[in-house]
């Protein structure tokens, strides 16, 4: 093992040198000041989560997406975060003796994998080839139709419920600056892959986790960046395309989080649907019996929300480190790797595809990355993300084997250009070894 300090381009979570501490204590103080909210905010709470945050959520997203009718505090309920809240949605509305199969791109966050199968959907997750325009739905409605040919009605294990419809089907998605590959979904796919959730009766569960965080092409928070969605959610679709949904449920979820806008840790996130959805989903069991996760912080969370403060630390903070971090990088892969043959899947090319956490890069044959991760470790202490994780798990015809996820959000940016030139050293290495 290296003796030069670790450099960890695997862990996807924002540097702690960029989380809001002060205002957050701020919030805190200020939040339990006041007797209304600290007595609220020390209780249970309603199913839904805090009204007030919920309320000012509306406002804000309905500021940053601009959807075609101003969204309502009943369209959102508070969550714990988008991972509790992807187990919380499964629970209510996915029955494993009804509901076939999980679909999701090729190349899919991996600890989502285990959400999934906690729900008893092992080995019922498949992958959807993807482009640089996202899923390819020509092959996921060619598998859904073979699926339907063959799909048999069985006797459901979970209670009839006013609130509880059960999918057929569930279609899992990071439509903006995906994990790990930073595809973002094109306007058309999004309007077909809302067409065959209704067809095949299908829910989509869109984890909108990266959406804030997108810049120019310049990398510069004063080059003509301006504060809004760049692309309609897959949700406001389903609202508006060809009519609007197809009943009181809809077919799409929007799964959001103060993670990655304000910090991991402040457990606190929201979901967004058709009010039936979203009340349906306040009612999974272990809301009803112990109230909405993270009570207390939302109401920290509100008051951040409330004064600005969330909206100036994204677009005066994160923004800019981020687009900085992402420029570095990427320069860094093009200067010391581009020679070896190594290729960004998704280069940063256009405003479109300028975001999230992560650079996803394929290596030169015969390389794979599995050796050239533990080579990484062994020899540089550097550690990198095996593409393997990333493989839907029984999927055999993927190609991610040759891939690596390096996250630029973690480390301190001088540690970026270090991180790519000790990863330079081990390909040159293997590569030599290869040619000897």
């Amino acid at each position: 093992m290296s003796s030069t300090p670790r450099i960890d381009l695997l862990k996807g979570s924002p540097s702690t040198a960029l989380l809001p501490t002060q205002r957050l204590s701020d919030a805190a103080v200020s939040a339990l000041s006041k007797p209304e909210v600290a007595v609220t905010g020390l209780d249970y709470g309603p199913d839904e989560g805090h009204f007030p945050l919920r309320a000012h959520l509306a406002e804000w997203l309905t500021g940053y997406y601009k959807p075609s009718e101003p969204i309502q505090a009943d369209r959102i309920c508070i969550t714990g975060g988008a991972s509790q809240n992807l187990s919380n949605i499964l629970q209510v509305f996915t029955d494993p003796s009804q509901t076939r199969h999980i679909w999701m791109p090729q190349a899919t966050y991996h600890l989502a994998f285990r959400i999934f199968e906690d729900a008893g959907f092992y080995r019922r997750l498949r992958a959807v080839p993807e482009d640089e325009e996202g899923m390819d739905m020509e092959y996921l409605e060619h598998a859904l139709a073979n699926d339907e040919a063959v799909a048999e009605r069985a006797e459901g294990y979970k209670r009839p419920e006013h609130y509880r419809r059960i999918f057929k089907h569930v279609i899992y998605c990071v439509p903006n600056f995906s994990n790990p590959t930073g595809v973002t979904m094109s306007l058309r796919r999004r309007e077909v892959l809302v067409r065959l959730a209704r067809k095949f009766n299908a829910l989509v569960i869109c984890d909108d986790v990266y959406d804030f965080l997108h810049w120019s092409v310049a990398h510069s928070p004063g080059n003509g960046n301006t504060w809004g969605s760049k692309i309609p959610r897959v949700l406001d679709l389903d609202r508006t395309l060809d009519g609007g949904p197809r009943d009181s449920f809809g077919n799409v979820i929007s799964n959001g989080t103060f993670s990655k806008i304000v910090a991991p840790g402040c457990r606190v996130g929201w979901a967004e649907g058709e009010p039936q959805l979203v009340y349906g989903l306040s009612q999974v069991g272990s809301t009803v019996s112990g109230g909405p996760p993270s009570q207390l912080m939302s109401t920290f969370i509100d008051e951040m929300l409330q004064d600005g403060s969330v909206t100036k630390h994204i677009r005066e903070v994160l923004i800019p480190s981020y687009s900085r971090r992402h420029y570095t990088i990427v320069s860094a892969i093009k200067e010391r790797l581009y020679p070896l043959g190594v290729e960004i899947h998704t280069d940063a090319s256009d405003a479109l595809h300028a975001g999230g956490f992560f650079v996803w890069i394929r290596l030169p044959q015969p390389l794979t990355a599995c050796n050239v991760t533990d080579r990484a470790l062994r020899d540089e202490n550097l550690i990198v993300g095996n593409g393997d994780i990333f493989v839907v798990p029984g999927d055999q015809s993927s190609s991610q084997h040759q891939c690596l996820r390096l996250c630029f959000a973690w480390e301190h940016e001088r540690d970026l250009t270090e991180g790519v030139r000790r990863l330079e050293k081990v390909l040159v290495r293997m590569l030599n070894e290869v040619k000897s």
